[in-house]
């Protein structure tokens, strides 16, 4: 029987979670049963999923099928490109030292701070009025 080989990866950024398939195939990238370019309508979206892919001279070798949730739209594009940064090192294990110089394998740790008791939000305090 003719084996074809999958490979899966997971991708975080703020509070988004991506888990990527990369399967071979002609370069199709759907995001959550919708094409890629439905999906993220902002260009520079798009451009951020598919730097891994354009550095490592892969657009049209593999198809990623990708399942998002949670976080807003910018925050799911790093997710997914990291989640495709680390599928493509599990097919092709050359290419991790060019995807780390380009910073694509480092997890971007900023997240929302939590709102404390007695302020109004992170940082923000209540007026203060003397009288």
């Amino acid at each position: 029987m003719n084996e074809i080989t999958k490979y899966i990866a997971l991708g975080r950024r703020k509070e988004s979670v991506a888990r990527v398939n990369l399967l071979p195939g002609k370069g199709e990238i759907v995001v959550n049963e919708q094409p890629f370019e439905k999906y993220f309508l902002r260009e520079t979206d798009r451009i951020i999923v598919k730097q891994p892919l354009v550095i490592t001279n892969n657009t049209d070798k593999y198809d990623i099928d990708a399942i998002i949730k949670g976080g807003g739209l910018t925050g799911q594009a790093g997710a997914l490109r990291l989640g495709i940064s680390r599928a493509l090192i599990l097919a092709e294990p050359a290419v991790k030292d060019l995807l780390r110089k380009q910073g694509f394998l480092t997890r971007d740790p900023r997240m929302k701070e939590r709102k404390k008791y007695g302020q109004k939000g992170a940082r923000k305090r209540f007026q203060w009025t003397k009288r």
